[in-house]
């Protein structure tokens, strides 16, 4: 595999940078020690490619082969995606039913976003879907009262599974008295026929309390397998891969991205692996297209859950 860029060379123009053929591959992971503590992972530097004025860049940004779409609490912004004019939007209302979307994801046409009644309590959550052509409202399916507040929902391009996360957050609301629900017990899930959670994780320690008093609020896998997730205001995502044993996710690598400040981000898989990764800095009402390392574009790397010993062997038994 091809080593990496120097980051310089991605900052010629955006035909430059579009022209790329080769994947942004690293050859290995060696250096990570996948324990989950901070500084076990691989650190790593992002690129600003451009960057396009959206001003409902607030929440999230979703991508396909041809546009760019910008998410805010009840309002999404179709962008073409050459030029980044804005060519349609849908606006809801501060009354609702549509009151804080939380980013999305185009699939076959249709706009998946995940939403949720935050701040309020008790926590429900819902997903919502828009026809990408029309931007026409066009299902939604209700979680009630669930695990927490639903900030990111996408598809595994390699297994064609679903997967989501579950927020939760140490910030106390107004007008409440607790905690909306602890940021440790924030769960990335996979979900199953008609959106039932089939098995769910949790972040390793370091990386929760980097999010705290906020929480996980988006994430994408890249074309190379990995999960990609934000915090809500850190200027980096987190690379993750789902465990072979246990029920805490391994953090493979930390990525500098000085553009964004947390929330929703978005891989274009329509490009493969030389795709970019969109995000939004909410303080300037930009989406930010980037230039990220894939890791491995194999991904396979493996981890061991145990060895086994025969007589003679054995560990730590006595006799």
């Amino acid at each position: 595999m091809a080593k990496i860029a120097r980051p310089a060379l991605w900052l010629f123009s955006l035909a430059v940078a579009t022209a790329q053929t080769q994947p942004q591959c690293l050859s290995t992971t060696n250096g990570t020690t996948f324990n989950g503590t901070a500084g076990s992972e691989l650190q790593l530097n992002g690129t600003t490619i451009r960057t396009i004025d959206a001003a409902d860049a607030d929440q999230g940004v979703a991508v396909d082969a041809d546009y760019i779409y910008s998410i805010d609490n009840y309002s999404i912004t179709k962008h073409n995606k050459t030029t980044g004019a804005p060519l349609l939007q849908w606006y809801g209302s501060p009354s609702g039913p549509i009151i804080h979307l939380d980013g999305g994801v185009l699939i076959n046409s249709t706009l998946y976003a995940p939403h949720s009644n935050y701040p309020s309590s008790p926590i429900t959550s819902s997903i919502e879907t828009w026809d990408a052509t029309t931007l026409n409202h066009t299902s939604s399916h209700a979680f009630g009262i669930e695990r927490g507040s639903l900030t990111w929902i996408d598809q595994n391009p390699t297994t064609g599974a679903w997967y989501g996360a579950f927020a939760n957050y140490d910030r106390v609301q107004p007008g409440q008295a607790v905690p909306y629900g602890l940021t440790m017990r924030t769960q990335v899930v996979r979900f199953g026929e008609g959106w039932k959670v089939e098995r769910s994780w949790v972040f390793p320690e370091a990386l929760w309390q980097s999010f705290s008093p906020m929480s996980n609020s988006g994430g994408s896998f890249g074309a190379d397998g990995w999960l990609y997730v934000t915090g809500h205001d850190a200027s980096a995502a987190y690379v993750m891969k789902i465990p072979d044993a246990g029920s805490t996710l391994i953090w493979v690598a930390t990525i500098s991205l000085p553009d964004i400040e947390g929330q929703g981000i978005a891989w274009d898989r329509s490009r493969g692996l030389n795709g970019s990764l969109y995000g939004i800095s909410r303080e300037g009402g930009k989406i930010v297209e980037m230039r990220v390392p894939l890791q491995n574009c194999s991904w396979d790397v493996p981890t061991m859950v145990g060895a086994v010993y025969g007589p003679g062997e054995f560990v730590g038994l006595d006799g």
